[in-house]
């Protein structure tokens, strides 16, 4: 059996992060070999990894000679691959199993060593999709957050005045990047953060990842995509609502009641063994028999920028957008999957609607994660 390879830090590399659960900045080495869980790591975090309790075999970098490699290299890159390839040789390792962004400079000079490494992305998918359970306890507390930036942003619009054909909070205008701030001040209240979010109006509603910009006008749709990462698990959450408020359009109203009742026809069939591409032409069709495009039924090579145009959900955990994908290519559903479903409806320079929540795959069916007002009008 080859062994399991991971080389990256804690904070930026989902796979590492779930084998060690803790935040390190820094790169460092963990393998599977012979039933063993190693991490080979810097001194001044040993200790950290070994509170853990995880079972996990700690080296530090000094048991494969860092010291003497310090005093004989000038060039940090060149000290760092042999002293990655130092602890591989000295761990034994022949072959490995390695996740599809192993750093080319280290595979590099392992290769040169005479290990074999396999790239297995898949692998390390699956392994991370039953999640652990400090990892749905991080998730939960980061949807909580969600939820907490949801009525933030509800409660803003709700106390804002109207001037002018425009909206203000407090004698300023209220602006995408105005409330973008006390939404973020709602996830960090809840040990939560977001490095970026959706929080659109308009016509940029109908363009699915525009981040949002600019004044809101006193007759507005806003869509708030929200995904949060919690700060001790380093997991996210996932959650969308669409407000309206003023003179609403009819067309708005129906995308949103469709929307709605896509949502709950497509949870109802949420169970391990399902795959996630059935559920995605579920919705699909569901948009289609009422006038839609969609992806599924479009013309191939057409590019379609109205409808139902992206896929109907995704995984969520370490990585905000993770497997199993719920889209025309998908996964089957296991047991311990957490994954979103976000129909929508737009039209570009008009507008467009999304409702998501999330939900835990159980062993005979689902839990849902989100709890949060769906209403459209503020």
């Amino acid at each position: 059996m080859s062994s399991v390879l991971i080389i990256g830090d804690t904070m930026r590399n989902p796979e590492m992060r779930h084998e060690v659960p803790i935040g390190i900045p820094d790169p460092f080495l963990y393998a599977e070999v012979d039933g063993r869980r190693i991490v080979a790591i810097s001194s001044m975090e040993a200790i950290r990894v070994e509170g853990l309790g995880t079972g996990l075999e700690v080296h530090t970098f000094e048991e494969y000679g860092a010291d003497e490699l310090r005093r004989t290299h000038r060039d940090r890159h060149a000290f760092a691959r042999e002293l990655i390839v130092r602890a591989v040789k000295g761990l034994g390792i022949e072959k490995a199993a390695v996740p599809g962004k192993f750093p080319v400079q280290h595979s590099d000079a392992i290769r040169e060593a005479g290990v074999e490494l396999v790239v297995d992305q898949q692998h390390f998918d699956e392994r991370r999709r039953r999640k652990s359970g400090h990892e749905l306890e991080g998730i939960r507390r980061a949807q909580k957050a969600a939820e907490a930036g949801v009525a933030t942003a509800r409660e803003l619009l709700a106390r804002a005045e109207r001037a002018n054909g425009t909206l203000k909070l407090d004698g300023k205008p209220l602006t995408c990047e105005l409330m973008k701030e006390h939404v973020q001040g709602a996830f960090l209240a809840h040990g939560a953060i977001a490095e970026e979010m959706i929080l659109s109006h308009g016509a940029q509603t109908a363009v699915g990842h525009d981040m949002g910009s600019g004044q809101i006008a006193a007759d507005d749709v806003v869509m708030l995509d929200l995904f949060p990462v919690d700060l001790e698990s380093g997991c996210f959450a996932d959650l969308t609502r669409t407000v309206a408020f003023g003179e609403i359009p009819e067309e708005l109203k129906t995308w949103h009641a469709l929307c709605r009742e896509a949502l709950d026809l497509v949870s109802a069939e949420v169970r391990p063994g399902v795959h996630g591409s059935e559920l995605h032409r579920l919705v699909s069709e569901f948009f289609s028999d009422r006038g839609f495009p969609t992806i599924l039924t479009k013309p191939d090579g057409e590019v379609l920028t109205d409808g139902f145009y992206h896929g109907l959900g995704h995984g969520v955990g370490l990585e905000v957008h993770e497997a199993p994908s719920l889209g025309i290519i998908g996964e089957e559903l296991v047991p311990g999957d957490v994954i979103t479903l976000e129909p929508g409806l737009y039209r570009q320079g008009f507008g467009g609607v999304r409702v998501e929540d999330l939900l835990l795959v159980t062993d005979d069916g689902y839990e849902r994660l989100t709890d949060c007002p769906y209403e459209l009008e503020l």
